[in-house]
């Protein structure tokens, strides 16, 4: 897992003087919007790295026909007990065969982060009062306790229980 700090971070939203450019010029690392995106998809550069940043009520499979084109996602979590990123980062990654940074953003605690992998996610931008080392020792303790899962995720399409098939 990446973890992201916001003076380090290549990303950056794109806005203007009175807050956000409705249409953006194209410039490496932006982190669009999905209005902004629609704004601005059709002569965007295939070349310059594009980044969008959705809510939680975005329909993400939408996104189909551009997910080759999209360097980076952040995906939002209004609240810590609000779900439904999950659900989208894993849409993205087992629908749509998304492979660039899959980044969760907003109320993302560190008891939070197994389930994050699980479902996509490979980079993360914690609460502000959380400790990095403290996240990665969840991590690590985690996969040590609990190496295999009942049910499958977005990395091993295998659960635990699955029979294995003999080849001859």
């Amino acid at each position: 897992m990446k973890y992201i700090h916001h003076a380090t971070d290549a990303w950056s939203l794109s806005c203007g003087e009175d807050g956000p450019q409705h249409q953006p010029a194209p410039a490496p690392y932006q982190l669009l919007s999905l209005a902004q995106w629609h704004a601005v998809r059709e002569h965007w550069p295939l070349d310059v790295h594009v980044g969008l940043s959705l809510t939680n009520t975005t329909e993400v499979l939408d996104l189909a026909h551009d997910i080759h084109r999209i360097a980076m996602i952040a995906l939002h979590f209004p609240k810590w007990m609000d779900g439904r990123a999950y659900s989208q980062a894993y849409l993205l990654r087992t629908r749509l065969g998304y492979q660039g940074e899959l980044r969760a953003t907003g109320e993302v605690l560190i008891d939070m982060l197994p389930m994050l992998h699980r479902t996509g996610f490979n980079a993360v931008q914690l609460h502000r009062e959380s400790d990095e080392a403290a996240a990665q020792r969840t991590l690590s303790l985690y996969s040590e306790y609990y190496p295999q899962h009942y049910q499958n995720d977005a990395w091993s399409h295998a659960a635990a229980f699955a029979p294995q098939v003999a080849h001859a």
